[in-house]
């Protein structure tokens, strides 16, 4: 809990920062809260669609929370941002996780 708050501060102060967002909602994960985590990578993903780390967790995020078709959704989404950013490694990562959900 000490890194989360730790994080919580540092975003009161940058609430904006998709760096402190991305990792608190990963600490969120770590801990279970898949809804928290959810829309931490939601609102990052909105706001900066070319934050391409966070669509693998989101749609990881919706595949915990049994929300198929979203998570489908998202890494259709970054699959195509990853393409745009010319990011082949994250490209393959979204791929091989899209494919082992839809097939």
């Amino acid at each position: 809990m000490q890194r989360i708050e730790r994080i919580i501060e540092f975003l009161n102060q940058q609430p904006k920062d998709n760096f402190l967002r991305h990792a608190l909602a990963l600490e969120y994960r770590k801990l279970g809260e898949e809804i928290k985590a959810r829309d931490l990578f939601l609102e990052i993903l909105t706001e900066s669609p070319d934050y391409i780390g966070s669509y693998y967790h989101l749609a990881k995020c919706l595949e915990k929370l049994e929300e198929r078709e979203q998570a489908i959704s998202w890494y259709e989404k970054g699959m195509a941002a990853t393409k745009l950013a010319k990011d082949d490694h994250a490209y393959r990562e979204l791929q091989a996780a899209y494919e082992d959900l839809v097939y």
